[in-house]
């Protein structure tokens, strides 16, 4: 298949890239490189050293023989541009993960609001849009988040994206419909990916686009096969209180010998993923296309959940650390159950990679090779969900004294 990954350059999007090319489809990168500015901004980069996306192309071809494709398109922001590349190209898929992917930095200040909001659903309504006029009859895969179905306690499992419920008519008769499982998102960027969700049901049944959504959960690890193949191919790693994931933080935290910061009880559950894992399912959903359109297809794209302070308690025991416990910056519950269900990826042939200490392993010693290229100061979480908890000062594991936002 001739395949657009947008936002290829990113965190799961590169090794997706890979991985697509490595089993022999066409692989066309359009990214508009946003996530590089947003280290410059932040003044943190990726743990691991990442080359141009130019020379990570040059890179894969001398490594496999194949060619990778990278246009500079701005999503958001270059429409007709967006459209003139679809019409000479006509891919048979597109896969979008071009959105502001944090939670965090989209509630820093107002203007992270704005961006990530307009970022995010102006890229995707731009997608939709464009495929509707140019006429072209592409599978749409998206990269979701477990987060639309927000993390309250519910007492049932979390179906894969609809809900089958029972209502009463005029007359008192019970009739039953399915709805979209409803949203509960728990940041700026997890309501993006809610109204991404809407602009999909829209799509799909006026105009028959094809959609895949995948409401993924949190992505941890370092390597896929692909990345292993030559050092300069390795991916980004986010260790930041923006950007980095709470399982990936903690393996930082224990290899530099910093105190594990877990916020307020630590009671949270979360969605895990491995991110090699990620790209496999991402290739399942790609080979399991709906054949019309009317209705988005949905899966719940993760392989467990845990608990954050039982994650941070199995990382201490593994590799000695301390764990501290500091004020959330979040406004969440302090204690949640999540119960999901994943059948689709699991009858598609998806065999799980769990938290085996090989591979949690694995990421302490890429770690501790690139140690040198941490900044401890921003490490901890900063980044306030409401003016009330910004104002507090927060006790840094360290001893210094940091704003709740920057």
């Amino acid at each position: 298949m001739k395949i657009a990954v947008l936002g290829g350059d990113g965190f799961v999007g590169w090794p997706t890239v890979l991985h697509l090319s490595h089993q022999g489809h066409e692989v066309h990168i359009i990214d508009n490189l946003s996530r590089r500015w947003i280290d410059t901004e932040l003044g943190v980069q990726s743990l691991t050293p990442m080359d141009s996306i130019q020379e990570r192309c040059r890179i894969w071809k001398e490594v496999s023989g194949e060619t990778l494709q990278f246009h500079l398109i701005d999503l958001a922001r270059e429409y007709d541009r967006l459209c003139d590349w679809l019409r000479d190209h006509r891919p048979d898929a597109v896969i979008h993960f071009a959105e502001q992917r944090a939670a965090p930095y989209s509630m820093k200040t107002d203007r992270h609001k704005s961006y990530t909001v307009n970022n995010n659903v102006g890229a995707t309504h731009n997608l939709l849009n464009a495929l509707v006029e140019t006429g072209i009859d592409a599978h749409l895969v998206h990269l979701g988040t477990m987060g639309v179905y927000g993390y309250s306690s519910v007492g049932a499992a979390i179906p894969e994206g609809y809900l089958d419920v029972e209502i009463e008519n005029l007359d008192g008769e019970k009739k039953g419909m399915e709805i979209l499982y409803p949203t509960r998102p728990g940041s700026i960027y997890h309501m993006t990916k809610s109204l991404d969700q809407i602009l999909f049901q829209f799509y799909a049944q006026n105009d028959g686009l094809r959609i895949t959504d995948l409401h993924q959960g949190i992505v941890w690890g370092t390597h896929t096969d692909q990345t292993r193949r030559h050092a300069q191919l390795i991916n980004r790693f986010d260790y930041d209180g923006d950007y980095g994931t709470v399982l990936n933080r903690f393996l930082i935290q224990a290899a530099i010998d910093y105190p594990l910061t877990v916020h307020g009880t630590g009671g949270q559950t979360r969605a895990f993923i491995h991110i090699q894992d990620s790209v496999r399912c991402i290739d399942l959903a790609l080979g399991d296309a709906p054949q019309t359109g009317d209705r988005v297809k949905i899966f719940n794209q993760m392989t467990e959940t845990h608990r954050v302070r039982d994650l941070a308690e199995m990382i201490a025991r593994l590799t000695g650390a301390r764990v501290a416990y500091l004020p959330n910056p979040r406004k969440e519950a302090a204690e949640n159950d999540l119960i999901v269900k994943n059948d689709q990826f699991l009858a598609l042939g998806l065999t799980p990679t769990t938290l085996a200490e090989g591979l949690l392993g694995e990421v302490v010693e890429v770690a501790k090779k690139y140690a040198h290229r941490i900044d401890r100061s921003r490490v901890p979480a900063v980044s306030a969900w409401t003016r009330d908890i910004a104002t507090r000062v927060v006790d840094d594991p360290e001893g210094r004294k940091l704003k709740s936002v920057s």
